[in-house]
């Protein structure tokens, strides 16, 4: 008779040799090859610059993997998030815009002009333009939020409800750096607006409910007649039901895969709402996306607005007849030209879009950042959007 003994599973170290892989694989494009964009050997620079630059970037290249494990890992360090985050920021900015000054130092050969002098032409406006685009990027991530007006035709909205105006808020995003004060102008720049529902679909924190509570705590300011909340992808790595729970109590209604009925002189409009979709694979019980179960109990002519992170749910609100969803998660690509990775994933970036034979979709920009704190041709948004009855 034989025997069998049994060997521990091998997926998790393989899943952490993959994670290092990448890690070291991306940080290694993100600080070398803007090195030898800045400092390549054909520019001639005294060997003093070369060497503390060289010195310089080794640093960040070592330090930023281990910072970055310690901002997402167990510590959860802010302290070192904010560091991390503004160094993955500008490096990729400066990964990105070394690729697109490839085509300066190619007309510049084209034209005759020869090194180190090219080299050095392109390597001074490389390093311009970063210095532009992360300053302009800081100051665009920290400003309070512009409003951006636009108006829906609902095709099935009754003329009671024409005119009705909704806020949209999304992605703010509070984190490892304190912005209550910035949390209370964008509020009072929602209520300056004066808009009858404001909704906030998703992506409120990085960070539990303890860690954020106080940046948070403006929300609670928010003027309308109803204001609804669903939770994001990112509160499903802090506890989305103790999120839901806390907008509750700052006087939100979580809509939980839930909808809620709004009336006027008979007439009727619902608001619906979604778990986003990560959240059937996060652990906590009773969580998912279910639009059937949002949508239960409404009536089939009822025009329905749906709340749903991603847009990329758009195609099964389409199949449900839902009439308008309202969507974040894109910010709009945040620092350019991300956006190409982001249309990867997601059929829009912003805007207004239409999807199968009724379904409209909007789909903020956000307020917040993500990461790093800039936003490159990219700007946040508070969406005030006025639905419109047909004429």
């Amino acid at each position: 008779m034989s025997s069998t003994t049994s060997s521990p599973p091998r997926s998790a170290p393989r899943r952490r040799l993959a994670f290092v892989a990448v890690l070291v694989t991306v940080a290694t494009l993100l600080f070398w090859v803007p090195w030898f964009g800045l400092f390549p050997p054909s520019a001639q620079w005294p060997w003093p610059v070369t060497v503390t630059s060289l010195l310089l970037f080794g640093t960040a290249y070592v330090a930023f993997p281990v910072l970055l494990v310690r901002a997402h890992g167990r510590r959860r360090s802010d302290r070192a998030a904010r560091i991390a985050h503004l160094m993955l920021g500008v490096s990729w900015v400066a990964f990105a815009w070394t690729l697109i000054t490839d085509v300066v130092r190619l007309v510049l050969l084209v034209a005759g002009v020869d090194n180190p002098l090219r080299a050095r032409v392109v390597s001074v406006l490389l390093a311009v333009v970063v210095v532009v685009l992360v300053a302009h990027g800081s100051v665009e991530a920290r400003r309070v939020p512009r409003v951006r007006r636009a108006e829906i035709v609902l095709p099935r909205l009754d003329r009671a409800f024409d005119g009705l105006t909704i806020a949209v808020l999304a992605d703010t995003h509070y984190g490892a750096i304190d912005r209550t004060r910035w949390s209370r102008a964008m509020v009072a720049a929602v209520n300056a607006a004066e808009p009858d529902v404001v909704v906030h679909v998703g992506d409120i924190a990085d960070g539990t409910v303890a860690q954020r509570r106080g940046q948070a705590a403006a929300l609670g300011e928010v003027r309308a007649s109803a204001r609804f909340y669903v939770s994001g992808n990112h509160e499903y790595l802090s506890n989305a039901q103790a999120w839901l729970e806390h907008m509750s109590e700052l006087g939100w209604t979580s809509l939980h895969n839930q909808h809620r009925v709004l009336e006027r002189g008979g007439a009727r409009l619902v608001f619906a709402g979604v778990d986003d979709v990560t959240g059937s694979a996060s652990g906590e019980p009773g969580h998912g996306d279910d639009l059937g179960a949002a949508l239960a109990g409404t009536r089939p002519d009822d025009p329905v607005v749906l709340l749903a992170h991603q847009p990329s749910e758009v195609g099964k609100a389409a199949a449900a007849g839902v009439d308008l969803q309202l969507s974040g998660h894109t910010h709009g690509g945040q620092i350019w030209p991300f956006h190409h990775l982001v249309r990867l994933q997601q059929p829009v970036l912003s805007g207004l879009s239409g999807h199968g034979e009724r379904t409209q979709l909007w789909t903020s920009r956000g307020a917040g950042f993500w990461g790093p704190q800039l936003r490159v041709f990219a700007p946040s948004e508070i969406s005030l959007l006025t639905l419109r009855a047909p004429r």
